[in-house]
């Protein structure tokens, strides 16, 4: 790999697409140079795990009930001893409402992304198509170059 990497390419197929799928080295580092690229670009960021996240659709473009750990703290009444739910507003339109005038979209960037179920990537390739200032990549896995490819070939 050279030492300037300008990232013209992945740009171009990420607006192309509008979800790719990444395999990175191991070692780190590469994700966050595109990540520096794409906010050159004109692009907000937000970076996630797909460690606990559960309902997709639910998480990024619908209002979701968050229950906290209860730390010794229960719930008065006859109700169960588990803690209040909390809801939280939808995070894609939370984000999308804060953007600044001049960006051109949301990055969403999903980290270890190949513990997702293919129902769940497949919603995140369809997304881009719902909203389409959202951009998706999610990493799915190591390789020993950065390399990308559509979400939907993912599959």
């Amino acid at each position: 790999m050279s030492l300037l990497i300008t990232g013209k390419k992945f740009i171009r197929q990420l607006e192309q697409s509008g979800a790719l799928a990444v395999k990175v080295p191991l070692e780190g580092g590469f994700e966050g140079r595109y990540q520096r690229r794409l906010r050159a670009a004109g692009y907000e960021t937000f970076s996630v795990t797909a460690r606990g996240l559960g309902d997709l659709s639910a998480y990024l473009t619908g209002i979701h009930g968050v229950r906290p750990p209860h730390l010794g703290k229960k719930t008065t009444g006859q109700s169960a001893a588990v803690g209040y739910i909390y809801y939280v507003p939808p995070i894609l339109g939370y984000r999308m409402d804060t953007l600044p005038p001049q960006a051109k979209g949301l990055l969403v960037w999903i980290l270890e992304g190949h513990i997702l179920s293919t129902q769940e990537v497949q919603y995140l390739a369809s997304l881009p198509k719902i909203a389409p200032q959202v951009k998706v990549v999610v990493e799915m896995g190591g390789d020993r170059a950065f390399s990308w490819m559509p979400l939907e070939q993912a599959l």
